[in-house]
């Protein structure tokens, strides 16, 4: 591999900086969130640098108010990875200085660039923030970061109001198998927002995607609509500063969960046949709890490897995860 620029290269005098920077990140949102502390490391690293990004099209709003974003390039999957080839078309006419590709690809590897610096070729067991640092060298790894713009200011200052605790709830998943029942979540909703409970009195603010709306219909009929808060139909940018707003965050193991993470909101993630040594919430604020059954035993109840059924989240009851939120609250405010 060759290694990027060192740390200390840019404080020299007439030391060479890069001017022209890719950055090929993931498809799926957490991952994208994920990867956004080594953007932000570069771009107050290099503020005169451009950056070209690379992602897929359900992550591409998290850019908009990227500093130092020259290009935008949205990677839609096509037959016989035709993207890749439309990538290298597109990227093959500049000489980068720096190509960071943390998707291990065969193109940035046939493209023109000084130094190249790609993630782990082989799992760890880390958490992906760290495996993403490791490309840079950097330690500790920096942490996840997102760009607000006016709009998404502005539409969470219409949509969340101030001065009065909310309670955020992340109730979709994109694999039904690890999503925690939703009654159950509207049982945990009404504990902690209870007049005794830890947020009393709290709106509620359902995060969900609108194909995702089916899912969430028992927390629309238990929550009255003067306390809930719908963030379906917002761009994600915007879902980002509603859910800065919050006081707690629960959901899980999905993309909502690393934004409300990467907005610094206290954010406690749910998970059963996931990872959540590599995939958990990262940050000071942030924490997991999981089912009694490990990763590897709720997996082998599958009758075949990513199975809609059987829910795999049963095991996790109420009060566990009312525990954890209450404790990870008490943790927030120190």
């Amino acid at each position: 591999m060759i290694l990027p620029f060192s740390s200390t290269e840019c404080r020299m005098p007439n030391a060479e900086c890069p001017s022209s920077i890719l950055f090929i990140t993931a498809n799926r949102i957490g991952d994208v969130v994920l990867s956004t502390g080594l953007l932000h490391w570069l771009a107050a690293r290099y503020p005169a640098c451009k950056i070209t990004v690379v992602c897929g099209p359900v992550a591409q709003d998290l850019f908009r108010a990227m500093p130092n974003l020259e290009r935008l390039i949205v990677m839609r999957k096509q037959k016989r990875h035709g993207h890749w080839i439309d990538l290298w078309k597109t990227c093959f006419p500049t000489k980068w200085d720096l190509i960071v590709d943390l998707r291990n690809s065969v193109v940035s590897r046939l493209l023109r660039a000084k130094k190249r610096a790609f993630r782990p070729a082989h799992a760890t067991g880390k958490h992906k923030v760290e495996d993403n640092a490791w490309a840079l060298r950097l330690a500790p790894p920096p942490a996840p970061t997102l760009w607000l713009d006016s709009i998404a200011e502005s539409t969470s200052k219409a949509r969340v109001p101030e001065g009065e605790p909310i309670l955020a709830l992340g109730p979709a998943a994109n694999w039904p198998a690890k999503q925690w029942p939703v009654e159950r979540f509207a049982e945990l909703a009404e504990r902690l927002t209870a007049p005794d409970g830890p947020l009393p009195n709290a709106r509620i603010l359902l995060a969900a995607a609108p194909h995702e709306r089916e899912q969430l219909n028992l927390l629309y009929e238990r929550i009255p609509p003067q306390r809930r808060i719908d963030t379906m139909g917002l761009d994600l940018l915007s879902v980002a500063a509603c859910l800065k707003r919050c006081a707690l965050f629960i959901g899980n193991d999905s993309g909502l969960m690393h934004i409300a993470s990467a907005m610094e909101t206290p954010t406690l993630g749910l998970f059963g046949p996931g990872f959540e040594a590599i995939y958990g919430p990262w940050g000071e604020k942030s924490g997991v709890v999981r089912t009694p059954e490990s990763t590897a035993e709720l997996l082998a109840r599958l009758p075949y490897p990513g199975a809609f059924a059987p829910n795999l989240m049963g095991g996790l009851e109420v009060e566990t995860v009312y525990q954890a939120a209450t404790d990870l609250l008490k943790k927030s405010c120190l």
